[in-house]
């Protein structure tokens, strides 16, 4: 295997060819402080009444909404995050135009923070809420200042933008993620074991040239041209340096 400068220098040469797509998963937000979700001491290894799994479901929300919002506004809105040296490096390299866009699998919002403008947000995000009732929009310092449940003034029951467990993801951003994965002559792919679908089937559709990894767990994902097991953060920052 390849040095790690040996492996950047190639990165970089990548990085100036072509339609570049990037798809990240939690992993590449746990540099800012925010759990991921299957590692020791991630959100799904919590002590609780329920599983993880169980309490982030569509039927959960509806059936035991209380409970639903304690753990939500707990362990899945880290407001005080900030972005990190790979949400940075992404957004500079789409400023750059040699990032045609970041598709995420987090509701974070922490790409947008670093600057990103083109993220296909595949699970929704934590910084958009709805009424129920009457379609009202509310941020996310709404949801977790509200006492219990958050409610509009209209009396109805605010909901996450967020996909949980039994529902679809989003049509028009997954269409939308399909055609710029499909059309890409690169993808890098980081911070994400590639293990949540119907999400980490957008990269069979890939027909680039290069594929990059970048993963603290070493993937097995098929045909990469290049493989990073150095934290996500390290790899943008020499990558750009």
């Amino acid at each position: 295997m390849q040095c790690f400068e040996e492996r950047i220098k190639e990165f970089r040469d990548i990085l100036g060819r072509g339609k570049v797509v990037f798809f990240g998963g939690a992993g590449v937000s746990t540099e800012s402080g925010v759990p991921d979700f299957r590692s020791s001491g991630g959100i799904f290894s919590q002590k609780y009444d329920y599983p993880p799994e169980v309490i982030l479901s569509h039927e959960f929300f509806y059936a035991k909404t209380d409970v639903f919002f304690d753990f939500y506004k707990k362990f899945m809105m880290p407001l005080a995050a900030k972005p990190n040296a790979a949400h940075v490096a992404l957004a500079k390299l789409e400023k750059e135009g040699l990032l045609d866009a970041v598709i995420t699998q987090n509701i974070d919002g922490l790409h947008q923070a670093a600057g990103s403008k083109k993220v296909l947000e595949l699970h929704g995000s934590i910084h958009r809420n709805t009424c129920l009732e009457c379609g009202r929009k509310f941020d996310a310092r709404y949801v977790e200042g509200s006492d219990g449940i958050p409610t509009c003034p209209c009396g109805g029951l605010i909901k996450p933008d967020v996909v949980l467990y039994g529902e679809p993801l989003p049509e028009r951003v997954f269409e939308e993620a399909f055609e710029r994965i499909s059309s890409a002559d690169t993808v890098i792919v980081g911070g994400t074991s590639l293990n949540v679908y119907p999400a980490a089937g957008l990269l069979t559709y890939f027909r680039g040239r290069d594929l990059v990894l970048i993963n603290k767990t070493r993937l097995a994902a098929k045909g990469a041209t290049l493989v990073f097991d150095e934290p996500i953060g390290e790899v943008f920052t020499a990558a750009l340096s």
